[in-house]
């Protein structure tokens, strides 16, 4: 049986893949990082320098230079490459790449002797690519929102939203009229990565397109209103929507040159996030996952069409049909660390002994850990906020309780603004570094009285890419492949005896938070 590949196009690097689903195993994974390995296009952390904090753009070339950089390493280094059967993956998302007309011919041409920035580069109508990062649309999500209102979000899953695809084009269009005129196709990330495997323009799929404003995802199709009023001549301009099960194309036979068999299906890419959820074993319903990462992140699958009426969450497409929930909560793993720092203690000593000194409910010593500016809820300066004992308020109270009051707050923080879900899910999976902490996960399922499962998943968008090929062209089920792959390393049951104190103890963190939030606000 063939093996499949899949690969992640982040926000840092390009990472790859291999499962074989007869044993369940993954038999080689491999990266490139952008800051160590591509230097010369000055991204680091994959993020070109600018003198505006808002805008924060990368370069598309760099995204081609690591294809091919990582399938030569894969090659050098003895990957099974002539064993792949197909191959997926994904894209940041809300990144897009704009190309004029003569892209479709130089893919169709790919010349195996040059590389591919080189031959993407004169196909580029602008040369950078806003990424998720980026919030200078304000201006344009205002104007999306006068004149469309509640029916934005209603319609594509989201309120107007800063790093979408919808409003970065508009402020492509208003500040470059002529540049955009020459731009025939925007792809997002994961259909311009599949683009390039294929050797023709991919399509966009459900999962990634709902996150652009621009996707009605109660027809599937784009919103003709509001892509007019995005940008002129904008229909056109966009790849079409299909299903994740698409098989886009072959692979161009340029690729052949690291192994790889040519013909081969190319699975439409999608989003991180939906690849995540499937990577994570949660794309059927009764999970909810918890990334916590640089942002912590909430999803769990939707099987009916619901939007957050906070406006907080948002509404993607899932790879294996209906729809998945999303929260993002800027102040993660930030907020740890700055704790962290700040008493001078270990991760160990952080993640367990400083929960094993202190009690749930933290004494009801709490705080609001915004040490940045927090989207969730919207905390445009940041600060932190404490309640409780007067050493404990005055900031030199124990480490222990500092760190307990952290941890509390962001699972109550995320609780609360998850609860427009309702009761879609029986159990938390936790994955991310932080995840490893037993008092972390303890406090999760104390706090949603609810099982949680700990996942051993370093890569959760190449794994759930190369399921997603293994799938889509290899016909295996997709719960098989999640019976061999994403099982539960550890389970850890809530006690029940703290329920009624973090039942009190939320009541009182929202009326804390709301007097809190305006207070870091004025």
């Amino acid at each position: 049986m063939s093996l499949y590949l899949g690969l992640d196009s982040s926000t840092q690097g390009l990472k790859a893949i291999i499962i074989d689903p007869v044993p369940g195993e993954i038999v080689y994974s491999e990266q490139v990082n952008y800051s160590q390995d591509l230097p010369e296009y000055n991204c680091p952390d994959g993020v070109l320098d600018n003198s505006d904090p808002l805008i924060k753009h990368a370069s598309p070339l760099m995204w081609a230079a690591a294809l091919d950089l990582l399938l030569e390493k894969m090659y050098q280094n003895g990957a099974p490459l002539s064993s792949i059967g197909a191959i997926s993956g994904s894209g940041q998302q809300h990144g897009s790449v704009y190309l004029n007309d003569k892209f479709t011919d130089m893919l169709a041409k790919l010349n195996p002797i040059e590389n591919l920035a080189t031959q993407i580069a004169p196909t580029l109508s602008r040369t950078t690519s806003p990424i998720w990062m980026d919030s200078s649309t304000s201006a344009e999500c205002e104007e999306l929102m006068e004149k469309f209102g509640k029916r934005v979000q209603l319609e594509t899953g989201s309120p107007a939203i800063e790093r979408f695809t919808g409003p970065q084009i508009s402020k492509f269009f208003k500040e470059q009229p002529e540049h955009y005129a020459a731009t025939a196709t925007i792809h997002l990330v994961s259909s311009f990565m599949a683009s390039l495997l294929c050797g023709a323009t991919a399509p966009i799929d459900y999962g990634d397109g709902a996150g652009m404003n621009l996707l009605n995802l109660k027809t599937r199709q784009w919103d003709d209103e509001i892509v007019e009023f995005t940008a002129p001549d904008l229909l056109n301009k966009l790849p079409p929507v299909v299903p994740s099960a698409t098989v886009a194309g072959q692979l161009h036979p340029y690729f052949a040159k690291y192994g790889l068999c040519s013909g081969i299906p190319i699975v439409s890419w999608s989003g991180d996030n939906p690849c995540s959820l499937t990577g994570s074993g949660a794309a059927k319903p009764g999970l909810a996952v918890i990334s916590f990462g640089t942002s912590d992140t909430f999803f769990a699958v939707m099987d009916e069409f619901k939007v957050d009426p906070q406006g907080y969450g948002h509404l993607f497409g899932n790879q294996a049909g209906g729809f998945m929930s999303l929260i993002c909560f800027k102040n993660g793993s930030l907020a740890r660390e700055k704790i962290k720092a700040d008493y001078g203690v270990d991760w160990d000593w952080f993640g367990n002994e400083a929960f094993e000194l202190t009690p749930p409910g933290n004494n009801g010593n709490m705080l609001l850990p915004y040490f940045v500016p927090e989207i969730t809820p919207l905390i445009l300066a940041p600060g932190v906020r404490r309640r409780g004992t007067e050493q404990f308020c005055s900031g030199s109270g124990r480490a222990a309780e500092n760190i307990r009051a952290v941890v509390e707050a962001q699972i109550m923080n995320i609780k609360l603004h998850s609860q427009w879900i309702g009761d879609k899910f029986n159990t938390i999976r936790v994955t991310g570094g932080a995840s490893q902490s037993r008092g972390l996960c303890q406090t999760v399922a104390d706090i949603f009285q609810t099982k949680v499962e700990k996942i051993l998943i370093p890569d959760s968008a190449a794994l759930g890419s190369a399921m997603w090929a293994a799938t889509a062209a290899g016909n295996i089920e997709l719960s098989e492949l999640n019976d061999k792959f994403t099982k539960a390393t550890e389970v850890i049951m809530p006690n029940i005896q703290t329920a009624s104190v973090y039942a009190t103890m939320t009541k009182q963190f929202v009326t804390f938070q709301f007097i809190s939030s305006a207070t870091l606000q004025a």
